[in-house]
Protein backbone atom coordinates (compact mmCIF):
# COMPACT_ATOMS: atom_id res chain seq x y z
CA UNK A 1 0.00 0.00 0.00
CA UNK A 2 3.08 2.24 0.79
CA UNK A 3 5.01 1.39 -2.32
CA UNK A 4 2.17 2.77 -4.71
CA UNK A 5 1.73 6.06 -2.73
CA UNK A 6 5.71 6.54 -2.62
CA UNK A 7 5.66 5.64 -6.76
CA UNK A 8 2.88 8.84 -6.80
CA UNK A 9 4.66 11.12 -4.77
CA UNK A 10 7.91 10.79 -6.65
CA UNK A 11 6.07 11.39 -9.90
CA UNK A 12 4.47 14.16 -8.85
CA UNK A 13 7.68 15.76 -7.91
CA UNK A 14 9.69 14.96 -10.84
CA UNK A 15 6.93 16.37 -12.87
CA UNK A 16 7.06 19.56 -10.62
CA UNK A 17 10.74 19.56 -11.47
CA UNK A 18 10.71 19.24 -14.80
CA UNK A 19 8.26 22.22 -15.25
CA UNK A 20 10.37 24.59 -13.35
CA UNK A 21 13.30 23.49 -15.73
CA UNK A 22 11.69 24.33 -18.85
CA UNK A 23 11.02 28.00 -17.42
CA UNK A 24 14.61 28.80 -18.30
CA UNK A 25 15.37 32.51 -17.52
CA UNK A 26 16.24 35.34 -20.58
CA UNK A 27 19.63 36.48 -20.14
CA UNK A 28 20.79 39.80 -21.55
CA UNK A 29 23.90 40.57 -23.34
CA UNK A 30 25.68 40.99 -20.10
CA UNK A 31 24.48 37.56 -19.09
CA UNK A 32 21.96 38.39 -16.41
CA UNK A 33 18.51 37.64 -16.26
CA UNK A 34 15.97 39.49 -17.19
CA UNK A 35 13.83 41.15 -14.89
CA UNK A 36 10.22 42.39 -14.16
CA UNK A 37 10.42 46.62 -14.41
CA UNK A 38 14.27 46.96 -15.65
CA UNK A 39 14.36 48.74 -18.30
CA UNK A 40 16.44 46.89 -21.31
CA UNK A 41 16.62 47.58 -25.75
CA UNK A 42 15.63 45.35 -28.08
CA UNK A 43 18.08 45.18 -30.47
CA UNK A 44 18.51 42.79 -33.59
CA UNK A 45 21.33 39.93 -32.80
CA UNK A 46 22.64 39.88 -36.60
CA UNK A 47 24.61 43.25 -38.16
CA UNK A 48 22.82 44.68 -41.31
CA UNK A 49 19.29 44.02 -39.95
CA UNK A 50 18.02 47.73 -39.15
CA UNK A 51 18.33 48.92 -35.30
CA UNK A 52 16.39 48.30 -31.95
CA UNK A 53 13.02 48.76 -31.46
CA UNK A 54 11.05 52.40 -31.19
CA UNK A 55 7.68 53.47 -32.09
CA UNK A 56 6.98 55.71 -35.50
CA UNK A 57 4.02 57.50 -37.41
CA UNK A 58 2.30 55.06 -39.72
CA UNK A 59 -1.06 54.47 -41.52
CA UNK A 60 -2.07 58.32 -41.32
CA UNK A 61 -2.16 58.40 -37.61
CA UNK A 62 -0.78 61.50 -36.25
CA UNK A 63 1.08 59.99 -33.08
CA UNK A 64 3.28 57.55 -33.13
CA UNK A 65 1.27 54.31 -32.25
CA UNK A 66 3.51 51.46 -35.17
CA UNK A 67 6.23 49.21 -33.33
CA UNK A 68 8.80 49.98 -35.80
CA UNK A 69 12.66 49.20 -35.69
CA UNK A 70 15.27 52.16 -36.55
CA UNK A 71 16.56 52.43 -39.92
CA UNK A 72 20.32 52.94 -38.71
CA UNK A 73 21.68 50.10 -37.44
CA UNK A 74 23.76 51.77 -34.49
CA UNK A 75 20.51 53.84 -33.42
CA UNK A 76 19.20 51.60 -30.06
CA UNK A 77 15.36 52.74 -30.44
CA UNK A 78 13.67 53.37 -27.07
CA UNK A 79 14.06 51.52 -23.73
CA UNK A 80 11.16 48.79 -22.82
CA UNK A 81 10.29 46.85 -19.80
CA UNK A 82 8.17 43.51 -19.63
CA UNK A 83 5.47 42.69 -17.35
CA UNK A 84 4.93 38.98 -16.58
CA UNK A 85 1.26 37.60 -16.59
CA UNK A 86 2.27 35.76 -13.48
CA UNK A 87 4.73 37.21 -11.82
CA UNK A 88 7.36 35.52 -9.81
CA UNK A 89 9.08 36.24 -6.35
CA UNK A 90 12.51 36.82 -7.87
CA UNK A 91 11.08 39.31 -10.93
CA UNK A 92 12.99 37.49 -13.55
CA UNK A 93 11.89 36.95 -16.83
CA UNK A 94 10.92 33.54 -18.01
CA UNK A 95 10.88 31.82 -21.71
CA UNK A 96 7.89 30.82 -23.27
CA UNK A 97 5.85 32.81 -20.26
CA UNK A 98 3.05 35.27 -21.43
CA UNK A 99 3.94 39.19 -21.14
CA UNK A 100 3.38 42.33 -21.72
CA UNK A 101 5.53 44.65 -24.02
CA UNK A 102 5.77 48.00 -23.03
CA UNK A 103 7.94 51.07 -23.98
CA UNK A 104 9.31 52.75 -20.50
CA UNK A 105 8.40 56.03 -19.39
CA UNK A 106 6.28 58.57 -21.54
CA UNK A 107 7.31 57.35 -25.03
CA UNK A 108 5.45 59.85 -26.46
CA UNK A 109 3.49 62.59 -25.61
CA UNK A 110 0.48 61.73 -27.20
CA UNK A 111 -0.69 58.69 -25.30
CA UNK A 112 -0.08 57.68 -21.72
CA UNK A 113 0.09 54.15 -22.89
CA UNK A 114 2.81 52.33 -25.15
CA UNK A 115 1.86 48.45 -24.24
CA UNK A 116 1.96 46.24 -27.61
CA UNK A 117 -0.53 44.58 -29.36
CA UNK A 118 -1.40 43.20 -32.62
CA UNK A 119 -3.51 44.67 -35.03
CA UNK A 120 -4.76 43.66 -38.82
CA UNK A 121 -3.63 45.87 -41.26
CA UNK A 122 -5.39 46.10 -43.73
CA UNK A 123 -4.15 48.17 -45.92
CA UNK A 124 -0.81 45.90 -46.28
CA UNK A 125 -2.70 42.46 -44.99
CA UNK A 126 -0.67 41.74 -42.52
CA UNK A 127 -0.87 41.58 -38.61
CA UNK A 128 1.22 44.67 -36.99
CA UNK A 129 2.27 45.36 -33.54
CA UNK A 130 1.11 48.26 -32.05
CA UNK A 131 1.17 50.56 -29.11
CA UNK A 132 -2.58 50.66 -28.43
CA UNK A 133 -3.12 48.10 -25.39
CA UNK A 134 -3.33 48.27 -22.16
CA UNK A 135 -1.12 47.09 -18.96
CA UNK A 136 -2.17 43.68 -17.78
CA UNK A 137 -6.07 42.22 -17.36
CA UNK A 138 -5.34 38.69 -18.74
CA UNK A 139 -8.04 37.04 -20.69
CA UNK A 140 -10.15 37.42 -23.62
CA UNK A 141 -10.51 40.78 -23.89
CA UNK A 142 -6.76 41.11 -23.87
CA UNK A 143 -5.65 38.74 -26.02
CA UNK A 144 -3.66 40.24 -28.38
CA UNK A 145 -1.95 42.12 -26.03
CA UNK A 146 0.47 39.34 -24.67
CA UNK A 147 3.91 38.44 -26.20
CA UNK A 148 6.77 35.63 -25.44
CA UNK A 149 10.32 35.46 -25.72
CA UNK A 150 11.88 32.27 -27.20
CA UNK A 151 15.13 31.08 -27.80
CA UNK A 152 16.20 31.55 -31.41
CA UNK A 153 19.49 29.63 -32.18
CA UNK A 154 22.43 31.68 -30.26
CA UNK A 155 19.57 34.38 -29.05
CA UNK A 156 15.86 34.95 -29.14
CA UNK A 157 13.02 35.37 -31.16
CA UNK A 158 9.15 37.38 -29.75
CA UNK A 159 6.53 35.29 -30.50
CA UNK A 160 2.44 36.18 -30.34
CA UNK A 161 1.05 32.98 -28.81
CA UNK A 162 -0.86 33.84 -25.78
CA UNK A 163 -2.32 31.38 -23.19
CA UNK A 164 -3.46 33.73 -21.11
CA UNK A 165 -7.61 32.70 -21.95
CA UNK A 166 -7.90 28.81 -21.52
CA UNK A 167 -11.22 28.73 -24.22
CA UNK A 168 -9.66 31.01 -26.87
CA UNK A 169 -7.76 29.76 -30.02
CA UNK A 170 -5.08 32.86 -30.98
CA UNK A 171 -3.34 32.74 -34.42
CA UNK A 172 0.26 31.98 -33.26
CA UNK A 173 3.38 33.58 -35.14
CA UNK A 174 7.17 34.80 -34.90
CA UNK A 175 7.66 38.59 -34.20
CA UNK A 176 9.35 39.50 -37.17
CA UNK A 177 9.87 42.71 -39.65
CA UNK A 178 9.20 44.12 -43.15
CA UNK A 179 10.04 46.96 -44.91
CA UNK A 180 6.54 49.18 -45.47
CA UNK A 181 5.95 52.05 -48.42
CA UNK A 182 7.46 54.64 -46.21
CA UNK A 183 10.59 52.66 -45.72
CA UNK A 184 9.93 51.65 -42.18
CA UNK A 185 10.91 48.31 -40.93
CA UNK A 186 7.64 48.01 -39.26
CA UNK A 187 7.00 44.84 -36.73
CA UNK A 188 4.59 42.23 -38.24
CA UNK A 189 3.80 38.38 -37.86
CA UNK A 190 5.10 35.97 -40.20
CA UNK A 191 7.60 32.94 -40.32
CA UNK A 192 10.92 34.72 -40.29
CA UNK A 193 11.83 35.76 -36.97
CA UNK A 194 14.04 38.81 -36.04
CA UNK A 195 16.35 37.42 -34.06
CA UNK A 196 17.04 39.88 -31.18
CA UNK A 197 19.14 40.56 -28.17
CA UNK A 198 18.30 42.49 -25.03
CA UNK A 199 20.61 45.81 -23.59
CA UNK A 200 20.26 46.96 -20.49
CA UNK A 201 18.96 50.88 -20.60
Amino acid sequence: MKKPFFIFILMCTLALLSGQALQVPVRDTDRNFLLAGTSYYILPAIRGRGGGVTLATGRDQPCPNDVVQENNEVSKGLPLNFAPANTSKDGIIRQSTDLNVKFSGKATTCIDTAVWRVEDDLDIGLRIVSSHAILGQPGRETIRNWFKIEKYENAYKLVYCPTVCNDCRPYCADIGSTIAKNGRRILVLNNVPLKVMFKKA
